[in-house]
């Protein structure tokens, strides 16, 4: 038996470990797993190469508890180690220098991998351990060796009587940490952090029952047994190519990652890169809803099969956080305790790789089978047109396949809508008018008038449709987003059959001073135009230019305008060629002349869904008194 002190610049490296290293108990199962890992897998390699002269065999790793003796043991079938090993990688590489370590590695882009490296993974077993033994056994011809460390820079190394290849972590669990003894919280922490490890991990037993033989007698007793009860995964579909798989295995793979998600993903992208970095993964698209703040936190990221996060920003391109699944990679720089991202010129060559590789992927689906890529358009789009904001490279491909859907169903891709608009659409400087609805049936009046003048009308509802608009409009110079209830079409589209007024010059000003004296300002801007007899007589309309305003300061641009809260502008297009527009003005009892307008200008409003309360209540009573 030896003893001796760990080679430690400072006086105890544990509360130095333990409060600044790492954040999170429960992350000691993690690394003493993913420790036990790279020993089986070692071992495997060295076999492989002949290295080692051993029979590799299916090596487990098991994890146990003892709660009477306030235990919990992790035991690997791994390549062990010598009494020397111990010595080197547990006692010195890991605290060597210390101070310097600790202060090289604190804000450091550079410890990509460096738990492995330098052992420090072990030393978080003191996060809830008072003491911790190793017991191991070299595939080297060596004894076996005891390692006793109380949390201290003191230790105790002396031979050990096991026969086994591999290692035994034991550790005895402090007071302020029996809550790691109970079997539900050591299940929950290896099904989160290392439910897809390559080596099988044991925990515990189940009973099985064996099938009954073809010929056994009715009165045939099943036996069952015992097996281990084995909670990961060691092949997941994303470490397989993707020629290996099936679309039920893609879906097989989702249930596993959310067994809580009830509905299929509506297609998934299979990420796989090995140069300049290695990456691999799948990502699912599934079925979004139009609030952007329910899609979070749905991507988990892997390091060689050892979960690390399910926060990716910085690594997945920010509008692909609203999608699902795995991502995995050795090369993404994470801090010494695994649990924040450094910064590094890879981070953004994986995000510039995963934003290619979906868009290469939704372009060849559009290419396909562009009527099934329609029918899922409405699950998507948001995704794709957030993209479309915020990433460059991604709107760069986006012409491709983003589509722009008619409030009848048909769907054209960009360059399409301009060859459908151009014969019929286009405004007075030669610009082509895409009218618009955010709300189908909340403007169906207005779309209706559009349609029956031939006019195209796209159904653009997402919340984000306004700043999509202004960035197509920015880089699209003949082109110019009108919504169908905003601006009168009239002043916009150039038509040669322009509808002349029915009214004189002198009878279009009487009318105009009537209506503004009964018109409620600076709501409302009366605005007379000469349109079909067959028009409303009365419409709303907001100016595109006044709405996009309103909107933005909404949606939080305007502090940046210093808009503030904007208050609601309109213009009252009457139609001067209407039936009633002649009525108002011949009408010489004024009292009259207020009913009509005011009936008209309440009808307006409907349509528009702007009367509301007391205004819309009577309007119901006055409506009734008119059918009497």
């Amino acid at each position: 038996m030896s003893t001796g002190k760990i080679n430690v610049s400072v006086e105890n490296i544990f509360p130095l470990i333990k409060k600044f290293l790492y954040n999170d108990h429960e992350i000691f199962l993690r690394e003493l797993v993913s420790n036990a890992t790279d020993a089986t897998l070692k071992l495997k390699h060295l076999t492989s190469i002949g290295e080692a002269k051993v029979e590799y065999g299916q090596p487990i790793i098991e994890v146990k508890i003892d709660k009477e003796g306030k235990k919990i043991h992790i035991i690997d079938q791994g390549l062990g180690m010598t009494a020397d090993e111990v010595e080197k990688y547990i006692n010195q590489v890991a605290f060597s220098g210390a101070e310097e370590f600790l202060e090289k590695y604190k804000d450091s882009a550079k410890d990509s991998g460096i738990i492995g490296h330098f052992g420090l993974g072990f030393y978080s077993a003191f996060m809830v351990a008072e003491k911790v033994e190793i017991i191991t056994k070299s595939f080297k011809d060596e004894p076996a060796a005891h390692w006793t460390c109380d949390g201290s820079p003191e230790f105790t190394l002396e031979p050990s009587d096991k026969t086994s290849r591999g290692t035994e972590i034991i550790l005895h669990i402090a007071e302020d940490s029996l809550e790691f003894l109970e079997d539900f919280k050591i299940r929950e922490l290896l099904t989160k952090y290392n439910k897809f490890m390559p080596i099988p991990i044991k925990f515990g037993t189940r009973t099985e029952t064996l099938p009954k033989p073809e010929d056994a007698a009715e009165d045939f007793v099943a036996e069952t047994i015992e097996v281990d009860n084995i909670i990961n995964n060691p092949t997941p579909a994303w470490t397989k190519q993707p020629t290996e798989l099936k679309d039920e295995d893609y879906k097989s793979f989702y249930r596993e990652l959310y067994p809580m998600q009830f509905e299929e993903p509506l297609f998934n992208i299979h990420l796989n890169v090995d140069y300049p970095f290695n990456l691999t993964g799948i990502l699912y698209f599934p079925k979004m809803s139009s609030d952007l703040q329910l899609q979070k936190d749905k991507i988990q990221m892997y390091q060689n099969q050892v979960f690390v996060t399910d926060n990716v920003e910085g690594i997945v391109p920010e509008f692909l956080g609203m999608l699902k699944g795995v991502i995995d990679s050795p090369d993404i720089p994470l801090n010494v305790s695994r649990s924040g991202l450094q910064a590094d010129s890879n981070v953004k060559k994986i995000s510039n790789y995963i934003t290619r590789k979906v868009a290469d992927k939704l372009k060849g689906l559009f290419n396909e089978n562009r009527e099934d890529f329609e029918k899922k358009w409405n699950d998507i789009k948001i995704v794709l047109e957030y993209g479309m904001l915020s990433e460059p490279k991604f709107y760069e491909k986006a012409g491709d396949f983003v589509l722009y859907p008619t409030v009848e169903d048909k769907y054209y891709t960009l360059s399409e809508l301009k060859d459908a608009l151009a014969p019929n659409q286009t405004d007075k400087n030669g610009k082509l008018v895409v009218l618009y609805a955010s709300n189908k049936d909340a403007q169906h009046s207005y779309i209706d008038s559009a349609k029956e003048k031939g006019y195209e009308v796209l159904l653009l509802d997402s919340p984000i449709v306004s700043h999509l608009i202004q960035k197509l409009e920015s880089d699209n110079e003949n082109l110019t987003f009108v919504r169908v209830d905003g601006d009168s079409i009239e002043k916009l589209i150039a038509k040669e059959d322009t509808q002349i007024s029915k009214l004189s010059e002198d009878e279009s000003e009487k009318l105009k001073t009537v209506l503004e004296t009964l018109v409620p300002k600076p709501t409302y801007n009366v605005q007379l135009e000469a349109l079909d007899s067959n028009a409303a007589p009365f419409m709303i309309t907001q100016p595109e230019f006044m709405r996009r305003m309103k909107e933005m300061s909404q949606s939080g641009g305007g502090g940046m305008f210093g808009m503030g809260n904007m208050p609601d502008m309109y213009n009252l297009v009457v139609n001067s060629n209407s039936e009633l527009a002649t009525t108002i003005l011949n009408t010489e009892d004024k009292n009259v002349q207020e009913h009509l307008v005011k009936q008209a200008l309440d009808l307006a409003k409907i349509s528009q869904g702007l009367l509301k309360g007391e205004e819309l209540t009577a309007f119901v009573k006055r409506s009734f008194e008119l059918i009497k």
